[in-house]
């Protein structure tokens, strides 16, 4: 029999500790491990291989924690009162956009403090024989199809969770545990025809409802991919420098987000809209200096910096030509080729606007 005190206590717990909403299911297997192992078969992962690497796992919580009987998830929100952004910061420069969860310190280490507390609460409620594991995006674990049947929110068309009362902005952390714990009643899925996301995503990354192409996404392109961007794609990511919010933001649930204190304390300021020139001047010291402690270091300079040049030729002007330049001449060749992508497109721009060519510039 699942306890209805055990689920109680954590769920109090949890609220304890800052996260905005907590719910429970079981650890049987999601109904759509079968769409999640065609989507694999189809290659939509990208180049994404540690999702195939541990499929077996993902579709069946009870091969990572044997025993398992039911998945806590909590949730933390980081949306709220925002001001409309601007995509070039009048008087400062060039400006870059950042993901608006990447614009706080690093989520796993926050989240994963306050979830390995309630880990600890939850084992010793149930000592001496429980065990458990807790995850913030990084384990063998379909979250977000668990999160749904746990009641946390749905799956929308555009394959991230939306919930009725944090919208699109928030964070999911998860617990699998032997203890066998009162389950929530799960969450249906309530887009109705709205395709909002659909029609928002800049590269066509969503061909149909609940169907990711990660190959298009311009989140998979500037955080997960390592290598070159391909060239058809760098115009549609216009300034985005790290992750995309489109089709989150276009989502009408969006209305009832709200600000959450635990990530509310993490914001960095400093990430809201970046000047673009500034951070290509960075070397691996300052960047480190920078964006340590923050998503965006795990991208590495030399992503982030693809990224800039990619942001620069589709936004920039003659007066970023020798940045651009240098960053041509840079050691790391990723950073040198997408600069000189992004000096052919600002003098092809000059080109057309003045009908004439922009002199003192080639590539290196």
């Amino acid at each position: 029999m699942r306890s209805r005190e055990g689920a109680e206590l954590v769920r109090k717990r949890a609220r304890e500790l800052g996260f905005d909403d907590c719910r429970i299911t079981t650890a049987s297997p999601p109904a759509s491990a079968g769409r999640f192992l065609e989507a694999l078969g189809e290659g939509r992962h990208a180049e994404m291989q540690w999702l195939a690497r541990n499929a077996d796992k993902r579709v069946n919580p009870e091969l990572v924690l044997p025993g398992a009987q039911s998945l806590v998830v909590v949730a933390a929100s980081y949306g709220g009162e925002w001001a409309e952004e601007g995509r070039i910061s009048t008087g400062t420069g060039l400006r870059g956009v950042v993901a608006r969860y990447a614009r706080h310190r690093d989520y796993h280490e926050e989240l994963g403090r306050q979830l390995g507390a309630l880990t600890q609460s939850l084992d010793a409620w149930g000592r001496p024989e429980t065990r458990s594991l807790w995850y913030v995006d990084t384990g063998p674990v379909l979250e977000r199809d668990l999160a749904q049947r746990a009641g946390i929110g749905f799956v929308g068309k555009h394959t991230n969770l939306i919930s009725r009362q944090l919208g699109n902005w928030f964070l999911i952390g998860e617990i699998l545990t032997t203890l066998a714990l009162e389950t929530d009643a799960p969450e249906r899925n309530r887009c109705g025809s709205c395709s909002r996301c659909l029609t928002a995503c800049p590269t066509q990354a969503l061909p149909a409802p609940f169907t990711l192409d990660a190959r298009r996404c311009i989140s998979y392109l500037t955080i997960e991919h390592k290598g070159s961007i391909p060239e058809e794609l760098r115009p549609l990511i216009g300034d985005r420098i790290f992750g995309c919010d489109d089709c989150l933001a276009a989502c009408p649930w969006n209305r009832f987000a709200r600000t959450g204190a635990l990530m509310k304390a993490q914001r960095r300021a400093d990430l809201e809209n970046p000047d673009l020139v500034n951070l290509l001047r960075l070397d691996d010291a300052g960047f480190k200096q920078q964006f340590a402690g923050t998503p965006l270091y795990r991208t590495k300079r030399r992503g982030v910096l693809r990224n800039v040049c990619v942001a620069l030729g589709n936004v920039g002007d003659v007066s970023v030509l020798p940045e651009l330049d240098r960053a041509a001449r840079d050691s790391e060749p990723l950073i040198a080729e997408h600069a000189k992508w992004a000096i052919e497109r600002i003098r092809e721009r000059a080109k057309t606007s003045a009908g004439v060519a922009t002199p003192g510039f080639s590539p290196a």
